[in-house]
């Protein structure tokens, strides 16, 4: 009896093949393709609460105090995490406005110690005018080509003011960063102005989105093509344009021959016109194909369609009229429509023609 007893107490085990088997299988750690997850309510999804299979969640959750955990680990969570309240947009803003407030405040100008520097080094405005690195403008400096208020600095390590010293290179005015120079080579039916009330295409069009206003040197026609000058420098505007400095400007007309061989004397002489005289500094002939002529005129005066108006009068209107030269300043190759910046070399042979 006791041995069958033995035997009926060993069956259980036999019958599931051992306590890992059957009853712990089930009631053990389900394997990750049978676990159900507890819903945001805290009740395993896919089975009664405290029932085995569960998984460890379920038990801790059950014994969990307050609101029941969404992971349900070993013991339960003591509860769910709390999080900061959502700010306002007024709050927000209040905080974005106090540190814009904070940066943009303008920079404080302490007082100079005695021992502290003024200006800035001269190679550091050289570099900064577009003249090469700053070692490059040392050599300018070390091979006595640059100049400043008129006196050759011979000595490394001068400090200037770029707003009141006179800077030169190889006897050019240098231009400060502040100033900006363009050369357009404007196309036929542009009107040479900034803003045109008619809504016509103008020379504002090319010049959006700069970092500063710019404005024309002088006018061109509006079926006149070529070059114009584009800057935001109005004393060297003013002086381009005046009579007194005679910056001359150079044209190429495409008229309609044949020209007799006197006609660049009779426009050197004078032209008579409605508003007086007109007198050309140059002539000659480009290009000459049967009656097609190409010719070139240069003159100082800047009145309006004074071209048209000298070869009009002296019997050969104008087809064509495009302007080839301002100054020192050439067209080029620069296409039709194509605005560029002025190098410094040319701001500084600008500025040399007017006496700046």
């Amino acid at each position: 009896m006791r041995s069958s007893g033995r035997n009926s107490n060993r069956n259980p085990r036999g019958a599931g093949g051992s306590r890992d088997g059957g009853q712990r299988r089930s009631s053990g750690r389900p394997r990750p393709e049978e676990r159900r997850y507890p819903t945001s309510g805290g009740k395993p999804a896919g089975g009664q609460q405290g029932k085995p299979g569960g998984g460890r969640g379920a038990q801790g959750a059950k014994g969990a105090k307050g609101p029941k955990a969404a992971g349900g680990g070993k013991g339960g969570a003591k509860g769910p995490k709390r999080t900061a309240p959502a700010r306002s947009r007024e709050y927000d803003a209040q905080i974005e406005e106090r540190n814009r407030a904070r940066h943009d405040k303008p920079a404080l100008r302490l007082p100079k110690t005695f021992d502290e520097p003024e200006g800035e080094r001269l190679q550091k405005v050289l570099a900064r005018a577009g003249l090469g690195s700053r070692r490059a403008c040392e050599e300018l400096v070390d091979q006595a080509r640059v100049e400043v208020n008129g006196r050759i600095v011979l000595e490394q390590g001068l400090r200037v003011d770029p707003g009141k010293d006179e800077i030169k290179v190889d006897g050019l005015t240098i231009a400060t960063q502040s100033y900006l120079f363009f050369a357009l080579n404007k196309p036929a039916g542009v009107v040479s102005s900034m803003e045109d009330p008619e809504g016509r295409q103008c020379l504002g069009d090319y010049v959006q989105n700069r970092e500063t206003r710019l404005f024309h040197v002088g006018r061109l026609d509006t079926e006149t093509e070529g070059l114009i000058l584009l800057t935001n420098h109005g004393e060297l505007a003013h002086r381009l344009t005046h009579p007194r400095y005679g910056v001359r400007k150079t044209y190429l007309a495409a008229i309609q021959g044949p020209i007799p061989r006197d006609l660049g004397k009779r426009l050197k002489d004078g032209v008579k016109l409605d508003d007086g005289y007109a007198r050309a500094d140059h002539f000659r002939v480009v290009e000459n194909t049967g009656k097609n002529y190409l010719v070139e005129v240069s003159l100082h005066e800047g009145r309006k369609h004074i071209v048209r108006r000298m070869l009009a009068e002296a019997g050969f209107p104008v087809d064509k009229l495009v302007r080839t030269k301002f100054g020192p300043i050439a067209l080029g190759d620069q296409k039709s429509g194509w605005l560029r910046r002025m190098t410094n070399t040319e701001v500084g042979m600008l500025m040399n023609e007017v006496g700046l």
